[in-house]
């Protein structure tokens, strides 16, 4: 007779744990700690997106701009690939630079981008700016015999439809090589050089001219796209004419019989019978910077997609042919700005916390209702516009402001020897102390708040004296307070700009003033984006120091 198990089965054992509506527990849970995930992200993406989009986004592009150099590859490419062959060592680079940069010079004028291109260059050599808009002015004359012989043999030289037909030819399609000159015109341009043109390059024409068919492929999608003309209607830019009188010089044309061949073998004998174009000649006639050592050296110092040259500035150095080297003594300043800018930011925290502390403590220590109307005061500042507090501090400290007046009428200063407190340091420090008190008042008194009174009634119970009560129990409370407010004033401090220059006068600026003159005067963005890196890092610097030291988790804001 068998008797029945009332014990769980090995089968029962290994079974699943199942869920109420029959799914297993642990898939079951897994999915419901997903869907908390995902609620949890979407509320947040709202605040991520706004972080990615107006902190990360513009900070990486400041990192990006103080190394980006693309400007001199992008305007004038051919001339950078052939100077990356250049060893530097002769005066001068080698002749087909002057002809590659013929061709860039003459692309990069029709589109207006040339004087861009200088006037980066100038940021590195005075002068260059007007080298390029001079010469992008005058480079058509280059040439200008070979063009004009050519249009006088037949005047279907200057027919855009007789051109047309001679460089899209017969047979296979130049893929490559439009493509190519898409690429080179879109670095050159902000627009999209996509789309049909009316125009592709032929395979033959291409391998028996090509220079000219590289030029009259960059004509064309030019015409087409920027000027928005039709490219068989148009005659060609002198600079084609310039490339066929180059072409023709080598060209075989004893086996080509495709469109415009008899053109094309009367031009190559009245082109041969003229003198070699001499591009080094043309340049030096439009200026001669061209045949400056000094001027080559520069282009091919940035040719390169990226530089430290930003950097070697921002740090009052320069590239030179031997390497960095650090500028004359009467040209360095950016470490004089950077050093007043961190002395006076400390100044200004300073001052902050002295001033700030006793404030602070009478709203942590008063009754609420005269607390209330002190931090009414507190916040009264914020309530008229920076601008408007920081003009109203000029006048008061002006020689025959306010301040003057006061001390003069007290008998404390003689009417003749008012002080100067405008225009100079101190009266940068003393704005910018007002105007950034309030950060520092908030913190400390959010963390006093938080102190019981009954510490320091203790003390006092115990025999300690009113200072010792405070030194020894009260202020080591209040100090989490006293770091949060250091370290908001100070970030604050190091990138005011516009208190400054308007108080600062030429010993009061910061560093700052000189990112913002970079920014919307000068346009040397790349510099702008070092100095404000360097900034960066040095705030970055200081706070990992002051974790080190006071350590972070002590800081309180309540």
């Amino acid at each position: 007779m068998s008797t029945a198990s009332s014990g769980p089965t090995a089968a029962d054992e290994s079974a699943p744990v199942l869920a109420a509506d029959g799914t297993p527990l642990k898939k079951s849970l897994r999915r419901a700690l997903r869907a908390q995930k995902l609620r949890a992200l979407g509320l947040i993406a709202p605040l991520l997106i706004f972080v990615l989009v107006a902190f990360i986004a513009p900070i990486g592009d400041m990192l990006f701009r103080s190394v980006e150099n693309r400007i001199v590859s992008n305007t004038i490419p051919l001339t950078a690939r052939v100077m990356d062959e250049w060893d530097g060592q002769s005066d001068e680079p080698p002749a087909p630079t002057f002809e590659a940069l013929y061709y860039d010079l003459f692309l990069s004028a029709e589109a207006r981008r040339h004087t861009r291109l200088g006037t980066r260059l100038n940021y590195e050599q005075t002068g260059l700016s007007s080298l390029f808009r001079s010469s992008g002015r005058g480079v058509d004359d280059i040439g200008e015999t070979h063009v004009e012989t050519i249009e006088d043999l037949d005047d279907r030289w200057e027919d855009g439809g007789f051109w047309h037909a001679l460089m899209t030819g017969e047979g296979p399609r130049a893929d490559d090589l439009l493509l190519d000159q898409r690429a080179r015109l879109a670095a050159l341009s902000s627009s999209s050089y996509n789309g049909d043109i009316g125009f592709e390059p032929g395979e033959q024409i291409a391998d028996l001219l090509p220079t000219t068919a590289r030029e009259y492929t960059a004509f064309a999608l030019f015409t087409a796209i920027e000027e928005g003309d039709i490219v068989v209607e148009e005659e060609p830019w002198e600079a084609v004419y310039v490339a066929l009188a180059q072409d023709l010089r080598s060209a075989d044309l004893s086996g080509y019989q495709g469109p415009q061949a008899d053109a094309l073998r009367a031009a190559q004998e009245a082109v041969t019978a003229l003198p070699p174009i001499d591009f080094r000649a043309g340049f030096a006639e439009l200026d001669e910077g061209w045949i400056s050592p000094d001027v080559w050296e520069t282009i091919n110092m940035y040719s390169p997609d990226y530089t430290t040259g930003y950097f070697l500035n921002a740090v009052d150095m320069q590239k030179t042919p031997d390497g960095a080297e650090f500028r004359p003594d009467n040209e360095r300043l950016y470490g004089i700005l950077f050093k007043r800018t961190m002395f006076m930011s400390l100044a200004i925290t300073l001052s902050c916390v002295m001033l700030g502390y006793p404030v602070a403590w009478l709203l942590a220590n008063l009754p609420m209702r005269s607390a209330n109307l002190l931090m009414i005061l507190v916040l009264l500042p914020f309530w008229t516009s920076l601008l408007v507090r920081t003009s109203a501090w000029k006048i008061m400290l002006q020689q025959q402001g306010v301040i003057n007046d006061t001390l003069v009428w007290l008998g404390i200063v003689n009417d003749a020897s008012r002080l100067v407190m405008i225009n100079n340091q101190l009266g940068t420090i003393i704005a910018m102390t007002h105007i950034l008190l309030p950060f520092m008042i908030l913190p400390m008194y959010s963390v006093m708040s938080t102190i019981p009174q009954t510490y320091v009634r203790a003390a006092k119970s115990l025999g300690a004296t009113n200072w010792t009560a405070f030194w020894r129990v009260y202020f080591p409370q209040s100090v989490p307070g006293i770091g949060a407010g250091s370290i908001l004033v100070f970030i604050l401090a190091i990138g005011y700009y516009i208190t400054p220059e308007i108080v600062g006068g030429t010993t009061g600026t910061f560093i700052s003033n000189r990112i913002a003159y970079h920014i919307s005067s000068s346009l040397n963005w790349g510099l702008a984006a070092a100095l404000g890196t360097i900034l960066f890092a040095v705030v970055l610097i200081l706070y990992w120091a002051y974790d080190r030291i006071v350590g972070i988790d002590n800081v309180k804001l309540g």
